[in-house]
Parts: structure tokens; C-alpha cells; sequence
């Protein structure tokens, strides 16, 4: 394992304006393929929940397995900084709770760094995590663990109230010692001007331009998820052409294609003989 980027390197990647690229991974495979792309940090997020397990949001993925999730991808990344997402309730009820569970997904999950959702409500657990040595990114605007329960998968801070409350949020993250904030599904003035007074990144997704980076669900980039959200970009459509590949190889296995000759291995002459000869005096007797 090479040596990956860290909580500093993100920081003063913005100090240099430099953009920050985000990109989930769920695996060994993909991981690989995202690190060797050059994106700089990989999300473990909790969208598996959804994307890898077929639940209908992200409340329902356990702890356990978002180590699973997260130690996969960990083993395939030599550059990129690995963040894991706190899955739903791993965090909320007690700071106590919080570092014992941003430990395990450390220690077990073998990540570089945890991300949770929550501005200011959330800013002690933050804080108490930063301070048992654990970097942390938090997630402020459209947060999906609550959604579902409150107020809906919506376009956060269209008004000013909402938009005032985001910037305290932020400014309650920075303070606690997060080291980046994830931007979800804001308005793009907010989003900028959150950004602009930070001194620590924003990461958007669905929030504009102006941040400091940005973030996309892997399966939504690659076309390999139907229910993607109106605000990510396909920039492939891999479904339909695994499903002709998968159709190709269920017909040539059905015409006796494939395997073909170029994947057929077989015995030398003399032991094929010898093989034949045994098997045929072991079954006459």
C-alpha cells in the first residue's frame, strides 16, 4: 500500500485552489479502478445501502457492513485519501457512541477518515471524535439518513432562513475541527458563499459549481443504477452493454461457443495415454 493522501493534503489542496475530485467505491475492483483513475478521495458512502444491498434508502445498512464495504475498498487503494460513511445510528445517540463506532471503522474498516451527517446538533460528536484523532467530513443540506423521515429528498436553503441556518452549520463543523464539509443538493448562491468562508473544503453534490470540489455516486456516473438522483451526471451507460454481454455469454454457452478452443487447456500425448490406458484397466476390473 502506497503512501495516501491525508486530512492536511485535502486542506491545503484548497489553500491552492486546486479542485478536489470524490468519487464512491463499494469494493476491491472498482476501488482500484477509481484510485488508478486519480481521484483523490474515495467515499465508502452509505448509498451501498441502496446501490449494493437494493434498499430503498440509506437507513438500513448496518455497521458491520459498511466495515465490510469499507475494508474491501481500503485493500485496492494505494493514493487516494478513504473516508467511510457512519451508517444511521452509529453516531447520533452519544459522543461515547460516535468515537467507539469512527474507531471500529478505522481500526476493522481500515479507512482513512469517517464522514456523518448534521451541522450543528452534530458538532460535538465531531469534535469528540477529531479529539481521539480521527479526521472527520461532515455532511450538511440535503443529509439522506433523515430525509426520509422529515423533510423529503429536497433542494436545501432556497430561502434565507434556510440558507443562514446552512452557513452556522458549517461554520459549527469547521469550529468542531472537521477537515471538509459535504455540500448536498443546495441552492448554488449558499453553496458559494459557504465556501468562499470556510477555510476548510466543501464537497458538492447537486450544489453548484463554486465548491471546492465535487462528489458522485460511482453506479450513477457509470449508468449502473436506475433510480439516480436528478442532479448527478451519467457519464456512461454501462447497464445495457453488461446486459449484452451477459446475453452473449448465456447464448454462446447454449450453442456450445464458448468455451472455444483459445480457452480449452489440455494433457500432453503421452500422459493423455497413459491417463486413458489407467482409467480403462481401472474400469475393466
Amino acid at each position: 500500500m502506497g503512501s495516501r493522501l491525508t486530512a492536511r493534503d485535502i486542506v491545503q489542496m484548497k489553500k491552492k485552489g486546486k479542485k478536489i475530485s470524490m468519487l464512491t467505491a463499494y469494493d476491491y475492483a472498482f476501488a482500484r479502478i477509481v484510485d488508478q483513475a486519480g481521484i483523490d478521495i474515495i467515499l465508502v458512502g452509505d448509498s451501498a445501502s441502496m446501490v449494493m444491498m437494493g434498499y430503498k434508502d440509506t437507513r438500513f445498512i448496518t455497521l458491520g457492513e459498511m466495515i465490510t464495504f469499507c475494508k474491501s475498498v481500503s485493500r485496492g487503494v494505494e493514493r487516494a485519501m478513504v473516508v467511510g460513511d457512519m451508517p444511521f445510528m452509529s453516531y447520533q445517540s452519544s459522543r461515547e457512541d460516535a468515537v467507539k463506532n469512527a474507531g471500529l471503522l478505522v481500526k476493522k474498516g481500515m479507512v482513512d477518515a469517517v464522514k456523518l451527517e448534521g451541522g450543528e446538533e452534530m458538532a460535538d460528536k465531531v469534535r469528540a471524535i477529531v479529539n481521539a484523532g480521527i479526521p472527520v467530513m461532515g455532511h450538511i443540506g440535503l443529509t439522506p439518513q433523515s430525509a426520509a423521515m422529515t423533510r423529503g429528498y429536497r433542494l436545501t436553503a432556497k430561502t434565507a432562513e434556510e440558507g443562514l441556518k446552512l452557513v452556522r452549520d458549517a461554520e459549527s463543523l469547521q469550529e468542531a475541527g472537521a477537515f471538509a464539509i459535504v455540500l448536498e443538493y443546495v441552492t448554488s448562491e449558499v453553496a458559494e458563499q459557504i465556501t468562499r468562508q470556510l477555510d476548510i473544503p466543501t464537497i458538492g453534490i447537486g450544489s453548484g459549481p463554486s465548491c471546492d470540489g465535487q462528489v458522485l455516486v460511482l453506479h450513477d456516473l457509470l449508468g449502473l443504477y436506475e433510480n439516480s438522483p436528478p442532479f448527478s451526471k451519467r457519464y456512461i451507460d454501462l447497464m445495457p452493454q453488461v446486459r449484452a454481454a451477459i446475453e452473449k455469454y448465456r447464448q454462446e454457452v447454449i450453442e456450445g461457443v464458448f468455451p472455444g478452443e483459445e480457452h480449452t487447456r489440455h494433457m500432453e500425448p503421452g500422459e493423455l495415454k497413459e491417463f486413458l490406458d489407467r482409467l480403462e484397466r481401472r474400469r475393466s476390473g
